[in-house]
């Protein structure tokens, strides 16, 4: 009898949605259309959080932002849909079982790269109160902090069982392979060309750089998935993902994103080799010696290559160290000089976290300026995630982000020799070398502001912290 009179309820709960809906579509009014995936939302949050984050995961690399679908707001700031409501709702579920749940987040806390990213989360809200506008910091704080919140600390706790990394990793390359997919297609239509490489995975990316960005960063897990899959079909499928994304890194043309992936087979070779540190620093500190007394030779033999970006990958490669004439490269150290002279007017509290673009304008010499820069603060950021950090939260902000960095790989490497299981092992080496490709990449550009870049990064950190207090367990219980 009881499921009789629910069904009758759900069946009249549905027939007054379907009516009210009618009638909202026929006055143009679609928000109505919304309201059963809210409730799903709502569903999965009280029942299932790990379905929520695998959602979110999914719809990341899916995900626009208000820019691309025409909606504009008055103090300039972005939002990803559908994505950023969604990790608002898990940061409060973070919150709430971080509060009533503490055996869920053991060790967590107390762990180094936990009170780093408390400290930075710290400068970031006190550069915020500061900040020359202080609505835009504040927002970026937020976005910062339900990152953090959703993929460091849920995640953390979602981690503790490896085949839900393999879920998050699976649900993000589904939804980067169908936006590969797509932009493949709509490129084969342009026939290729260089030019059309720079939105053709538009709505999904804003440019060829964040989506080079993208399939650099999870290409090491592709690797992973298809090395570690034992079944035959899901072994062909991640050999084919994997295979998908090395054809759309070439055929994005961000040299940003080859020449992190170069930097990431370095570090594995070094890692492999178990080549020692001290000869590393010693190699460095010869190869910066080097720069620095022949830096006037170097210059001049720079200035004279007049090759810009091409549609051949040879000269595309070429125009890389092209400081004369290529329009991109002379933006992007036109914005370095901005960063760090808006750096020397405020060098203790920066100017706030993502106001760089609405104030580095005035600080551009007209002399270097070239045919793509703007005084309007619509044209993107320092084109360095370093810079960014430098100008807008002061020397402070950028030491304690450098911090962090350190500590994360310093933790990572020493933890890679350290453990027995492979798996774990080639695990812990995907997420190091996806990791090297965005902060080398993150030399010349930054999108930590970018759910698309900042769910798999917090995710990957999440997965070395777990990593290594399992390890630390297994050794205080051996």
């Amino acid at each position: 009898m009881l499921k009789k009179y629910s069904l009758y309820i759900v069946s009249v709960v549905i027939l007054l949605f379907v009516v009210a809906n009618s009638y909202l579509i026929a006055e143009e009014k679609y928000w109505g259309l919304f309201i059963p995936f809210l409730i799903a939302v709502i569903a999965m949050a009280v029942l299932r959080v790990d379905l929520l984050l695998t959602l979110v995961a999914f719809l990341t690399p899916l995900s626009t932002s208000l820019k691309e679908l025409g909606i504009y707001n008055p103090i300039g700031v972005e939002m990803a849909l559908p994505t950023e409501p969604l990790l608002f709702g898990l940061m409060i579920i973070a919150w709430v079982k971080m509060f009533s749940d503490k055996e869920l987040f053991k060790g967590l806390y107390k762990h180094p790269v936990s009170i780093l990213v408390g400290v930075y989360l710290f400068w970031l809200l006190l550069t915020a109160i500061s900040s020359s506008m202080p609505l835009v910091s504040l927002k970026l704080f937020i976005t910062r902090l339900w990152f953090i919140s959703s993929f460091y600390v849920l995640g953390f706790a979602w981690f503790q069982d490896k085949s839900n990394v393999h879920r998050f990793v699976k649900a993000y390359l589904a939804g980067l392979s169908v936006v590969v997919v797509y932009t493949i297609i709509h490129h084969a239509t342009k026939g290729f060309e260089h030019e059309a490489a720079h939105w053709v995975m538009s709505p999904f990316f804003k440019d060829h750089t964040s989506y080079g960005m993208a399939l650099a960063l999870l290409l090491p897990f592709a690797f992973y998935m298809r090395k570690w899959m034992t079944k035959g079909n899901l072994k062909l499928l991640f050999t084919s993902v994997l295979i998908l994304l090395i054809v759309a890194i070439v055929l994005s043309y961000t040299r940003a994103a080859w020449l992190s992936l170069i930097a990431a087979i370095c570090v594995y070779v070094v890692m492999k080799l178990r080549i020692r540190f001290s000869l590393l620093l010693t190699l460095a500190t010869f190869f910066i010696g080097f720069v620095l007394i022949f830096q006037t030779d170097i210059l001049m033999a720079l200035e004279k290559n007049s090759q810009d970006s091409s549609d051949s990958f040879t000269e595309h490669i070429e125009s890389m160290s092209n400081v004369s004439t290529d329009a991109s490269n002379l933006e992007r150290i036109n914005r370095w000089k901005s960063a760090l002279r808006l750096f020397e007017e405020r060098p203790h509290l920066g100017w706030g976290a993502g106001t760089y673009q609405f104030n580095y304008a005035p600080y551009q010499n007209y002399y270097e300026k070239t045919i793509i820069s703007t005084n309007a603060g619509n044209m993107g950021n320092a084109h360095s995630e370093y810079l960014s950090a430098l100008a807008e939260s002061g020397w402070p902000g950028l030491l304690i982000f450098l911090i962090l960095i350190a500590t994360i790989f310093t933790k990572a490497i020493v933890l890679y020799h350290k453990l027995d299981d492979k798996q774990e092992q080639w695990m812990l080496m995907a997420c190091i070398l996806g990791l090297v490709t965005y902060f080398t990449h993150a030399v010349l550009n930054n999108f930590l502001n970018m759910d698309k870049a900042s769910v798999p990064i917090w995710a990957f950190v999440a997965i070395v912290v777990v990593l290594d207090l399992k390890h630390s367990q297994r050794k205080i219980e051996a």
